[in-house]
């Protein structure tokens, strides 16, 4: 084809090229100016304008109700009680153990006189009644031996004196006989029987009954004795004072006695804590045989800091209540302790080493006894030595929400609790004015409704479970009314 042909095609196709180009051109005006007034529009990228200027919130920071079905609060173990104003003490928590009353708890047995144990009746932990035979002891004290014939001469010599005085007084009385005879007689007779008494005493200080002495008077001494266990000590009052100590005259170590009667109180009295001696072996007198407990009356022992000392000692002024945490107490396993527990005394002297000074709570201890080999063993529910923590009122909070400490759950500076309605629980924004291991102390500011149910328990699940479900995006517990509006369930 010449130059000439090829010019022709080429003019054939110009109009469909200014067609191409103008409908480009017209696409790329519209476009400038879509963008131009992109603002002035309703509608970008199908998105309504509103959403710009209020974007959406998170779930989480909207939602405070969730769902928890029945089968979940009883996995759970939840529970919802009405929340009530009252009047709360703020208290000091205090370590604390139990100790033995000196002077109350523990009796010691001693050896009467020199001897030997020949027999030992008695093992540890035997429970035992006063006067129940513990050991048997052979004599061979010289001093022992001889107050025994000091007392069966005198015996003899005053029976001498008074046959004598008995023959005589008819003599006297005729004249036969001188009367400054009868009163020589008189006299000798008053100072054997003032020996009689007093070897009696002696005898009984060393712990022989009135039928062993009556025995050695007959002339038949003594070789062995037993040793029985002395009787209960009697009731001591929580609130005792040093009057009532002195009027009890209580001895640390009291001598046992030996009472060959056969009665018996009908309660234990004791248990064997230790044996100190063995068979055949020598002991003196006064030296100690066993000691014998009783753990019905013991101290709970409070360990506190000096700068403690003021709120302790205005707590025992006062006479306030102490609450006390028996550690390892299986109080479903005895009785109810009804007990008020209250500081009887301030100890003035500061322990070297852990620098607390003690404070001492009279507590009254429960037990049982079980019977096993023919033997009777005491359980005790408290003893010595078991840990304890104190909580010792110092301060009145007055019209306040008081819950146990699992009802509250935080989260940064907020403090959150839950109200139950059915199946639903709400979250409810509280402050806590105080806090321990057991207790949360909310003020009563409108944030809860008095009456309200609050769980009182797995605050922390609950806030878990909420978390979860607004993370989801899943909206619980609301209804939509029939003007088609939404709400949370009332």
């Amino acid at each position: 084809m010449g130059l000439r042909g090829k010019m022709q095609v080429i003019m054939q196709h110009v109009p469909s090229l200014t067609k191409l180009l103008f409908g480009l051109a017209l696409a790329a005006g519209v476009a400038l100016t879509t963008w131009y007034f992109r603002d002035a529009l309703p509608f970008t990228g199908g998105v309504p304008a509103v959403a710009k200027e209020d974007p959406p919130q998170p779930a989480s920071e909207k939602q405070t109700i969730l769902e928890i079905s029945v089968q979940a609060r009883k996995n759970l173990r939840l529970t919802s009680q009405p929340a009530r104003p009252q009047t709360y003490w703020r208290s000091l928590q205090i370590p604390g153990k139990l100790a033995d009353r000196p002077g109350v708890s523990d009796r010691g047995v001693t050896s009467p006189a020199e001897s030997v144990v020949t027999e030992i009746h008695i093992s540890p932990g035997d429970a035992i009644r006063p006067g129940q035979r513990l050991f048997t002891l052979r004599l061979f004290s010289e001093y022992l031996q001889a107050a025994q014939t000091q007392l069966f001469k005198a015996k003899q010599e005053t029976a001498i004196i008074q046959a004598d005085i008995d023959r005589l007084s008819d003599a006297v009385t005729s004249g036969a006989v001188v009367r400054s005879k009868m009163i020589e007689l008189q006299g000798n007779l008053r100072r054997q029987q003032i020996l009689i008494e007093a070897a009696r005493q002696d005898l009984r200080s060393r712990g022989l009954d009135s039928a062993q002495i009556e025995q050695i008077e007959s002339g038949s001494f003594l070789s062995t004795i037993d040793v029985r266990a002395p009787e209960a000590l009697p009731t001591v009052p929580l609130t005792e004072t040093n009057a009532d100590r002195v009027a009890r005259t209580i001895q640390p170590v009291q001598q046992a006695r030996f009472d060959s009667s056969s009665s018996r109180a009908p309660e234990f009295a004791f248990e064997v804590q230790e044996l100190l001696v063995e068979l055949g072996q020598q002991v003196q007198a006064g030296q100690p045989l066993a000691t014998l407990a009783n753990h019905q009356a013991l101290y709970v022992v409070g360990h506190a800091f000096k700068r403690e000392a003021p709120f302790l000692e205005q707590a025992a002024q006062e006479g306030r209540a102490i609450d006390i945490e028996f550690a390892d107490d299986a109080t479903d396993q005895w009785p109810e302790l009804q007990q008020r527990f209250e500081i009887r005394h301030l100890s003035n002297a500061i322990d070297t080493n852990s620098r607390t000074f003690d404070f001492f709570i009279p507590l009254r201890n429960q037990s049982r006894a079980y019977q096993k080999a023919e033997q009777t063993f005491l359980v005790w529910r408290f003893r010595p030595g078991q840990r304890v923590r104190l909580h010792v009122p110092v301060e009145k909070l007055e019209n306040v929400l008081v819950l146990p400490a699992a009802a509250v759950v935080r989260d940064g500076p907020e403090a959150y609790v839950f109200m139950q309605n059915g199946d639903l629980f709400k979250r409810l924004p509280v402050h806590v004015l105080h806090e321990d291991r057991q207790s949360i102390v909310l003020a009563n500011d409108g944030s809860v409704t008095p009456g309200t149910y609050l769980a009182q328990n797995a605050a922390a699940s609950l806030n878990r479970v909420l978390r979860s479900q607004a993370a989801s995006g899943q909206q619980v517990g609301v209804h939509v009314h029939p003007d088609g509006t939404v709400h949370a369930a009332h």
